[in-house]
């Protein structure tokens, strides 16, 4: 692709935060047999990652996609599908390394050294394409317990060894003492808000430096490196959250922090790349903690 997917990218998120919409919060339609995880899918059913989770979600927002399902064209060939007349496709992006030799002219030694590179290419949705199999249409049966459906959020909190205080009106985590602070669940709308908030904080949880050190340079409250830790914790909650068939909300202080994001977006154009890549590390170093609180309980 020609374009420039950094500034393509950048540019649709600015546009939607510029409206006051999070293309994060509930861009996607859990009714979808294929939605109980809900983000974006792959024809083989493995979940994006990253950025190409805002790509994606963002499309079907401004496309009104229901199905969390995208094909390349020739993917829907194979599957016996056919992309309608006249539809668009979506851009989605390759990470990876090319590996080169280069020959140092003063000692005549060759290195090799590896350049990264990113490759844009173009994916449809389920329901622009005809005659997919079955389960790329079918809908999901209707969930006659709702609060069944936080089971899965209240054994994934558990997993995750933070320490979390509840009390008080106000949610933050503190670095210096390494203590999650929640208000108690009773306080919260419902209980996908709690988790929402929940998964919000823990994602600040992960950049404690025992964990992923994560430090944008963040002198004071508002800067830039601050501006960027909440983003990561706002992408942070909502892959979290996606994962969870959660319904993300917005938070109270949302709307302060929508200017600084868009300064430092316009600033650089690669930002929000940055901020998915740390996000979906945090969101997987989460989801590591459950994996061995499940392998520890196995073995006692």
């Amino acid at each position: 692709m020609t374009f420039d997917i950094y500034q393509r990218v950048t540019d649709q998120i600015v546009a939607e935060l510029e409206k006051g919409v999070c293309p994060w919060l509930k861009p996607w339609n859990a009714e979808h047999a294929a939605g109980r995880i809900t983000r974006p899918l792959r024809a083989n059913g493995i979940a994006y990652r990253g950025i190409n989770v805002l790509m994606l979600w963002a499309s079907a927002v401004e496309k009104g996609f229901a199905a969390p399902l995208w094909l390349t064209y020739k993917q829907a060939q194979e599957l016996g599908g056919q992309v309608r007349k006249g539809e668009k496709g979506s851009p989605v992006v390759y990470a990876n390394t090319v590996t080169r030799s280069e020959k140092d002219e003063s000692t005549g030694e060759e290195t090799e050294r590896d350049i990264p590179f990113m490759k844009g290419y173009t994916v449809f949705n389920a329901e622009q394409v005809e005659g997919l199999p079955a389960h790329f249409y079918a809908l999901q049966e209707p969930v006659l317990d709702p609060v069944a459906r936080i089971e899965p959020a209240e054994r994934f909190f558990a997993s995750v060894a933070a320490q979390i205080s509840h009390g008080g009106y106000r949610a933050c985590y503190s670095v210096a003492l390494d203590r999650v602070q929640m208000p108690p669940f009773e306080a919260f709308r419902d209980a996908e808000s709690y988790y929402a908030t929940l998964a919000h904080e823990l994602t600040h949880w992960t950049r404690h430096p025992s964990r992923l050190d994560r430090d944008f340079g963040r002198k004071r409250w508002g800067d830039e490196g601050y501006a960027m830790e909440e983003l990561v914790a706002e992408l942070g909650a909502a892959f979290v959250c996606a994962d969870l068939a959660l319904t993300p909300e917005l938070r109270g202080d949302h709307a302060a922090y929508i200017a600084s994001w868009l300064d430092v977006l316009k600033g650089d154009k690669r930002a929000i790349f940055s901020a998915a890549a740390h996000a979906q590390r945090a969101a997987d170093f989460l989801a590591g903690t459950q994996a061995q609180a499940e392998s520890k309980a196995i073995a006692a």
